[in-house]
């Protein structure tokens, strides 16, 4: 019987050194990426696999994806492989598609203008694209593969942005101030510029829509702006020929909402202007927090404006 036992254990070991020998092994030195072409072989991936040194032999690999591997073809795209992947790991990998992801990040208020400086300068994306329409992104992180086209990230996120109003819509408070989509899309872009504080949404909200109910001009200063710079920061006062300036966007001029979004505005500011704060408020001027003080009287706005200058003066800015 322990004949037959080390005889059976030697036959055990001539196998596992002959598949050794002719099947070869994964010789991977560190975490390294892979990336596998479109319409790529299983042939074609082995010898690459061999040339870049991570497998010992391109004709075993196939071998032993002829005879342990299964009927699903391999993937292509970008993939990570680590020390501890044997040959048979590695074919599961490229079989599974589990590719590398990387991620692209919008933040909410930036404008196409960006979005797309920001996909042109990511050198892992294919492709050109025209800059979007502006509002049409959702602003959002985003994974993506690499050589994956700029243009179906950003169908992506026009994608995102369509579902996301759409439902924001469906949950719009009765008798809100504006009528379409689109036109909540607009408002909800000056919100989005207009206030950098979260829990001010709502507020900032229910004061213009306030002001377009009303027919007040909306008087927002980033309507002045978008027209010259297309949404990047102005880097200096704005003008008096500026303020005075007509066109499509420039609420100082224009009796109620822009032409279109100044921004892509985030989510929470287009449910804000979706359900929007009761309240009487027409006004409002910075706080110096980040801030605003709110007003529903011009006599109340003037004495929050002449708090605002006495900070201003007492930080030297006036």
């Amino acid at each position: 019987m322990l004949r037959l036992a080390l005889a059976g254990l030697g036959a055990i070991l001539a196998a596992v050194v002959l598949a050794w020998v002719f099947l070869g092994s994964a010789t991977i030195p560190k975490e390294t990426s892979f990336t596998i072409p479109a319409g790529a072989s299983v042939a074609s991936v082995a010898d690459k696999l061999e040339a870049e040194g991570l497998i010992s032999s391109a004709s075993g690999f196939v071998l032993q994806a002829r005879i342990f591997g299964s009927d699903t073809p391999i993937q292509a795209g970008e993939f990570l492989l680590t020390l501890d992947m044997s040959q048979g790991d590695i074919l599961a990998a490229f079989q599974s598609g589990d590719v590398i992801r990387r991620f692209v990040t919008i933040p909410e208020g930036m404008p196409s203008i960006l979005v797309w400086e920001r996909l042109m300068a990511e050198e892992l994306l294919t492709g050109e694209v025209d800059v979007p329409p502006e509002g049409s992104i959702l602003p959002d992180t985003y994974a993506f593969e690499r050589g994956q086209s700029r243009k179906a990230l950003v169908e992506q996120m026009q994608a995102a942005m369509d579902k996301a109003l759409a439902e924001e819509w469906g949950k719009r408070a009765p008798g809100i101030a504006v009528d379409t989509m689109r036109d909540a899309l607009t408002l909800a872009s000056i919100v989005e510029k207009e206030t950098g504080k979260p829990e001010e949404r709502r507020m900032v909200a229910g004061l213009y829509s306030n002001r377009v109910r009303t027919g007040m001009k909306l008087q927002a200063d980033p309507t002045i702006i978008y027209p010259i710079t297309k949404g990047k920061p102005l880097g200096r006062r704005i003008k008096q020929s500026e303020i005075s300036a007509v066109n499509g966007y420039n609420t100082y001029t224009r009796t109620g909402l822009p032409e279109g979004p100044i921004t892509n505005p985030g989510r929470a500011s287009i449910a804000a202007v979706l359900n929007p704060e009761k309240t009487a408020a027409l006004f409002m001027v910075a706080d110096g927090t980040g801030g605003h003080w709110f007003a529903s009287t011009l006599a109340e706005h003037n004495a929050n404006v002449a708090k605002w200058y006495a900070i201003r003066r007492q930080r030297g800015e006036m």
